[in-house]
């Protein structure tokens, strides 16, 4: 976590599996575009990630890589405003992966939920393979090579992150006192100028000798603000600073977002593996179609008999796009059968219709232009590579892989 706590740099990625629909948009697109306008973002598309599950399927993947970075320019996601990348075209993740590999036991891999409840729900793929076990590794590798403050997830991706935090932990403990630390430390701290240096002893012994987290938020906000130290100054007084070692790997947070709440068009999660969804960039009649022929409460066999919105799996997608006027219509008119079901959709139609009509309009320049994307994606890479690049010179120098 950055200077007092604050979230300066967030990660997060996507796996090019199929495509997007609107359980994604609701459920993480739109989280991303308002995170865009208020941290460094990367958001990057995670090829290497699907094949741990579709290696046996390499053209799903490549049929959707474009068509995913198509949907998230549709949606709303600026490439001035984050970095865009693929996984695979930043090679630097791979070094990371394989370098962390070297020392995080096999236990905390095996631990991991989702190793055990994939291979469940997943049976009829083979995912007793090295890479499936170590998808968490390299999820933390993506994360580590951007020194990323935040991880957007879900409830069910806390563990990754938390396993991600024990290995930056792991690295820095191991790495992080290089030879003469606390004299390049001391030196470090010369370079601050009189008084930085005055307020940073001070706050490194109020936290050292009492504890005070006030003091230690204080000390990394006045690091925060320091221009002309080096990354390897300013992470060694990091580490200084709680009495460790140089924190080369940064522990992130996660930031919890909440579960998509989007019912698909047979009432269960909208999801792939259900057949039941509605893509972002959907055929508009084809949407009409299938939501006009949509479950509704089973209660109501006749248009007079009355209904129970809370049993409907169409009122799921009334309080997602429609406003408290129409809420109250649908509530009164489907308990008294005022109105009937036809009616009720009518209203969610014209708006899920309305916005997929923005997202169609924004596409419309990319699959005219497909060099647009290539161009989008190429420059993200390229800064994606320069960040990365700086990490890995730390930590090949820490684990003695610097020959230069």
């Amino acid at each position: 976590m950055a200077a007092g706590g604050q979230v300066q740099r967030v990660l997060s990625g996507m796996r090019p599996t199929g495509a997007l629909h609107l359980g994604h948009y609701h459920g993480v697109l739109k989280n991303w575009i308002q995170l865009q306008h208020e941290y460094e973002c990367f958001f990057f598309v995670a090829d290497w990630h699907a094949l741990t599950t579709h290696y046996n399927e390499p053209h799903v993947i490549k049929d959707h890589v474009w068509d995913i970075v198509v949907d998230w320019l549709a949606a709303g996601i600026d490439p001035g405003n984050a970095t865009l990348f693929l996984q695979s075209m930043v090679p630097e993740h791979a070094e990371l992966h394989l370098l962390l590999s070297m020392f995080t036991p096999l236990g905390w891999l095996e631990r991991v939920p989702s190793y055990k409840d994939q291979q469940d729900k997943l049976q009829e793929r083979d995912l007793a393979t090295y890479g499936f076990l170590g998808y968490p590794l390299l999820q933390g590798a993506d994360i580590m090579i951007y020194r990323a403050d935040a991880v957007p997830v879900g409830e069910d991706q806390v563990p990754h992150v938390e396993l991600t935090r024990e290995i930056a932990r792991r690295f820095n403990f191991l790495y992080g006192r290089d030879a003469g630390f606390e004299e390049k430390a001391e030196n470090a701290i010369t370079k601050l100028g009189k008084k930085a240096a005055r307020l940073y002893r001070e706050r490194r012994t109020a936290y050292v000798e009492r504890g005070d987290h006030e003091a230690l938020e204080k000390a990394h906000a006045l690091l925060e603000e320091q221009q002309n130290l080096s990354i390897g100054d300013k992470e060694r007084l990091y580490g200084y600073l709680e009495g460790g070692g140089k924190l080369i790997l940064r522990e992130p947070e996660a930031l919890l977002t909440e579960a998509s709440k989007v019912p698909g068009l047979d009432g269960q999660k909208m999801s792939k593996s259900y057949g039941n969804t509605i893509a972002l960039r959907d055929d508009p009649k084809r949407v009409e179609k299938e939501l006009r022929a949509m479950p509704t409460d089973p209660a109501r066999v006749r248009r007079n008999d009355p209904g129970d919105p809370d049993k409907c799996p169409v009122w799921q997608l009334h309080q997602i796009y429609t406003d408290a006027d129409v809420h109250t219509w649908v509530q009164e008119g489907c308990r008294s059968a005022g109105i009937g079901c036809v009616e009720c959709k009518q209203p969610l139609i014209e708006r899920i219709l309305a916005e997929q009509k923005e997202m169609h309009d924004r596409a419309a320049i990319y699959i005219e232009d497909p060099t647009l994307v290539r161009n989008i994606i190429a420059d993200g890479c390229e800064r994606a590579r320069d960040v990365a690049e700086e990490t890995l010179v730390e930590v090949r120098r820490c684990m003695g892989l610097d020959y230069s």
